[in-house]
C-alpha cells in the first residue's frame, strides 16, 4: 500500500493504532472500503464528512492533528473536544460565547471545500 500524502499517513496511523484492517476501519466509520483504499493510495483526498466520521467514532483522534498534523495522537484526554477548544488550538483568540452578539469582531474564518481541503483566513487588524 502506497501512502503519499500527509493526511493519508495519519489515517494509516489511526488504523494501525487500533489494530484494524482497512475493511474493518471503513465499516466502523460507515464508508465504502474502496474509499479508504483510494485515500491511502493518494488517489483521493478525504472529504470533510469522512474526517468528521473518523473523529466521531474515534474520539482519541484529535481533529486538528488529523487535518494538519499539529497536536497529539492519541489525544491526551478521553473527553470529546469542543469547538471552542479546537478554536483555541488554532488561533490565539477563541470565542468565549456564541450568542450571535454583533459587537464581536471576527478573528478567523475557515472555508471547507468538497474535496476535503480547507483554507483559513485571519481577520486584518487595524492599528
Amino acid at each position: 500500500m502506497f501512502v503519499n500524502n500527509e493526511i493519508a499517513i495519519r489515517i494509516k496511523s489511526v488504523i494501525d493504532h487500533f489494530g484494524l484492517t482497512v475493511s474493518s476501519f471503513a465499516d466502523s466509520i460507515g464508508v465504502q472500503r474502496s474509499s479508504i483504499s483510494h485515500i491511502l493510495s493518494g488517489r483521493n483526498k478525504p472529504s470533510l464528512d469522512f474526517v468528521l466520521k473518523v473523529v466521531k467514532i474515534y474520539p482519541e483522534v484529535n481533529l486538528y492533528w488529523l487535518l494538519i498534523g499539529k497536536g497529539k495522537f492519541p489525544a491526551q484526554s478521553e473527553k470529546e473536544t469542543s469547538p471552542t477548544e479546537i478554536s483555541s488550538k488554532i488561533g490565539d483568540e477563541a470565542p468565549t460565547k456564541t450568542s450571535g452578539n454583533s459587537n464581536s469582531d471576527p478573528v478567523r474564518m475557515v472555508v471547507f471545500y468538497a474535496d476535503g481541503t480547507f483554507e483559513s483566513f485571519d481577520a486584518k487588524k487595524n492599528g
